[in-house]
């Protein structure tokens, strides 16, 4: 495992962009709305390891949710495996509460399957694999 990237919630994608390419001193590499999950995205890429932003799009979106809940900020850490269902097995036998029966695709051309924060010190983990085209 690796961490993958470090997901913020934002209440606006624009607004967080500029900041964050002042920040790195470079422009997203990606946006994409994920529908599944009511959000739209952007990517920029730090040496091995990314970080996304996530701007809902839907108010009753868990973005949305969370945002009202807590404010803009850490939402995730994301880290990748080499085998998803592998590794939802083994947690799920070492009695972690995975968040989803089934990976879903996710943003970045990735499946992707969430384990809940209550388990991880109040983090909310995101596993995820990058979807290999065959």
């Amino acid at each position: 495992m690796k961490i993958e990237h470090i997901g913020i919630a934002v209440k606006s994608l624009e607004t967080a962009d500029k900041i964050f390419a002042q920040l790195f001193n470079q422009q997203a590499y990606k946006h994409e709305t994920v529908e599944s999950e009511s959000v739209t995205t952007s990517f920029f890429q730090l040496g091995q390891s990314k970080i996304e932003l996530l701007e809902a799009s839907d108010p009753t979106s868990a973005i949305a949710k969370f945002i009202a809940k807590r404010g803009e900020g850490i939402h995730h850490i994301a880290f990748e495996v080499e085998d998803i269902y592998v590794e939802l097995k083994r947690l799920r036998e070492e009695g972690f509460q995975v968040l989803n029966d089934q990976p879903k695709k996710g943003a970045d051309n990735k499946l992707v399957a969430f384990v809940h924060p209550r388990d991880c010190h109040g983090v909310l983990v995101e596993l995820c694999q990058e979807i290999k085209n065959e």
